[in-house]
């Protein structure tokens, strides 16, 4: 009679739930670019609220667009850091699966570091929309991907944290 594995808390557990949290937030990424790109024209803004705009813009560097205005070596070295950091997580993943916080950060991050990715393979460039301002200042535009990014940091040191409570 065939019996289903039950997981303790110290087992490793699959990692195709971490994956599929990756792949939502891919999905939600190159959506909401494809939406904005179908939108907008380049440059185009339109105010949401006092502090926050829609704006499609292009960024061929990293954050903060970091080395936009070099000559497109940026291009092959930002997409092979991406490729090499997915595959890193992916192994992290593997070996800690059953760590909920550590796996929602990393899966976060893994989603957010594709979409880049993918806009700088297919566009050579990743697109930018979400532009958030308070009073004189003014952070440079951002996407859903560097948003589950950041999400996915700020839960990691979180974890980090909680860990080194313990």
């Amino acid at each position: 009679m065939a019996t289903k594995k039950r997981f303790s808390s110290t087992s490793q557990s699959s990692m195709v739930p971490w994956l599929g949290v990756a792949a939502i937030v891919l999905l939600i990424d190159q959506l909401s670019k494809i939406t904005i790109t179908k939108l907008f024209a380049y440059g185009e803004s339109m105010t949401v609220n006092a502090f926050f705009n829609l704006v499609l813009v292009y960024n061929k560097g990293a954050a903060f667009s970091f080395l936009a205005s070099e000559t497109g070596w940026q291009r092959h070295v930002l997409t092979a850091v991406g490729i090499g950091a997915a595959v890193f997580i992916l192994f992290l993943l593997k070996r800690h699966a059953a760590q909920r916080m550590f796996c929602w950060a990393l899966a976060l991050i893994l989603g957010g570091a594709l979409g880049n990715v993918l806009d700088r393979i297919m566009y050579g460039h990743v697109i930018d929309f979400l532009d958030v301002h308070v009073g004189g200042w003014h952070w440079p535009a951002f996407n859903a991907a560097d948003s589950a990014i950041c999400l996915g940091a700020v839960l990691f040191v979180l974890d980090e944290l909680r860990r080194v409570r313990k």
